[in-house]
C-alpha cells in the first residue's frame, strides 16, 4: 500500500512541474516576443492585425486551455464532457477577439476618416 502512495505523489508532482514548465515556455516566448518586437512579426498583417498581436492571441488560448487540461483534470473525464468545456470556452474567447477587433477597426476608421475629431 505504501509503494501506491509513493507512485501516485510521484506522479503527481511529476505532473505539476511538467506543468508549470510548459506554462513558462510558453509565458516566456511571450515575454520575449513582446521584449524584442521583431520587425517582421509587426509590420506584417493578416486580417487587418499585425503577426505578433496572433501569435500573442494563439498562445494566450493555448494557455488557457493546457490550463483548463491540467488544472480542472479534463485529461480524465469523459470526450463529451472536454469537447462541451473545452470548445466552448475557446469559442467564447475566440468570438471576444472577433468583437474586439471589429470595434477596435470601427473607432480607428470613425476617427481618423471622420469630419468629427474625437477626443479619445
Amino acid at each position: 500500500m505504501a509503494n501506491t502512495t509513493a507512485h501516485s505523489e510521484h506522479s503527481s508532482t511529476k505532473r505539476i512541474w511538467s506543468v508549470f514548465i510548459i506554462l513558462s515556455v510558453v509565458t516566456l516566448v511571450e515575454v520575449i516576443l513582446g521584449i524584442i518586437k521583431p520587425q517582421f512579426l509587426t509590420h506584417t498583417n493578416f486580417i487587418s492585425l499585425s503577426l505578433i498581436n496572433w501569435i500573442f492571441i494563439i498562445l494566450t488560448i493555448y494557455k488557457a486551455y493546457y490550463i483548463t487540461w491540467a488544472f480542472m483534470h479534463m485529461e480524465g473525464e469523459t470526450k463529451g464532457l472536454r469537447r462541451a468545456i473545452v470548445w466552448t470556452g475557446c469559442f467564447l474567447i475566440l468570438y471576444l477577439v472577433f468583437i474586439i477587433l471589429t470595434e477596435g477597426d470601427y473607432t480607428h476608421d470613425t476617427m481618423m476618416n471622420s469630419f468629427v475629431k474625437w477626443d479619445f
